[in-house]
């Protein structure tokens, strides 16, 4: 299964942002990349599986496992669908800070594109950091936290 994005061109399109997600807190990663979005910006994510976030690893795992058990009552094939991937739970969380259900949203939305690891056309283009989320500049050093890519391996 091709990742979200991965049609894009062979080359680096002009005005794309290139985030590194290694080591950004989940949550506010995605409020960040969803303000550059809404300006009109491409918004590219790599390394999603590197993501962190804050509080221990069994906590966070009940919470997506309580959410991955919500389905359809009477024909879960109708949805909702819940993926596991690390890009794709990246991509869902953008999704609700930005109006999707509004042409800007959803042109919004046609402007990000997430990865795990680094394919390709983003290997040669620098990739930025976002100090307002990187972990050691947020997070207490004593606080619990955990990686996407482990929750994410766990649930299959």
């Amino acid at each position: 299964q091709m990742a979200r994005g991965a049609k894009l061109h062979r080359t680096v399109p002009p005005k794309t942002v290139v985030i590194n997600g290694n080591d950004h807190i989940f949550g506010r990663l995605a409020a960040i990349v969803a303000k550059h979005l809404l300006r009109g910006e491409r918004v590219v994510v790599t390394r999603c599986e590197g993501l962190v976030l804050s509080g221990p690893f069994l906590r966070n795992k009940l919470k997506y496992v309580a959410w991955f058990h919500k389905r359809h009552v009477t024909n879960p094939k109708r949805g909702p669908f819940h993926f596991r991937a690390p890009s794709h739970l990246f991509i869902r969380a953008v999704r609700g800070m930005v109006p999707y259900c509004t042409k800007r949203g959803a042109w919004a939305m046609r402007r990000l594109s997430a990865f795990e690891g680094v394919p390709p056309p983003f290997d040669r283009k620098k990739a930025l950091v976002c100090p307002k989320a990187l972990r050691r500049l947020r997070l207490d050093p004593e606080s619990a936290y955990c990686r996407v890519g482990r929750i994410s391996h766990e649930l299959g």
